[in-house]
């Protein structure tokens, strides 16, 4: 197994794990806001895990796109070949931008939650800003190209 593969590997795991962590912290903050309910250590940690998870995804990333990828290192070579080709042009410029404006939105979101005044202030919050950002992790999977060799796990 090659360190690329490794990393791929890593990388493919990580999407569920920040999937599952943003879709629980997104309905967490949703119950919070509309039940009312106080803000509590536990909604901070979901937060966190949230975004945490998301960093080491795009560290993971990082390392894949500008290091291991040969997808990305031939694009990168010869830009107007590779937005012919829809793979190649996926990754270049609807994943990794898309990605990275997720992560920034779910940390905006986690920063201003814990500024709000009130309880309801931050779960709404942190609703608005994580389902934002979830949403485009969701667009920005590479689903129609796992038969192209991108593992589910």
């Amino acid at each position: 197994m090659t360190l690329y593969n490794i990393f791929l590997t890593l990388h493919s795991i990580m999407r569920w794990v920040v999937l599952i962590a943003g879709i629980i912290a997104v309905v967490q903050a949703f119950r919070g806001w509309r039940k009312a309910t106080f803000w509590t250590p536990g909604d901070e940690r979901l937060g966190m895990i949230y975004t945490m998870s998301m960093d080491l995804q795009v560290l993971l990333g990082l390392v894949l796109f500008f290091i291991l990828s040969p997808i990305t290192r031939a694009a990168l070579s010869g830009m107007s070949s590779a937005m012919q080709n829809e793979v190649t042009r996926f990754f270049l410029v609807e994943h990794f931008p898309v990605m990275l404006v997720a992560v920034v939105i779910a940390h905006i979101g986690r920063a201003r939650a814990r500024k709000a005044t009130d309880d309801a202030g931050k779960h709404r919050t942190e609703f608005i800003f994580y389902a934002i950002s979830l949403v485009l992790v969701i667009l920005a999977i590479p689903w129609p190209f796992m038969a192209y060799g991108r593992p589910l796990l």
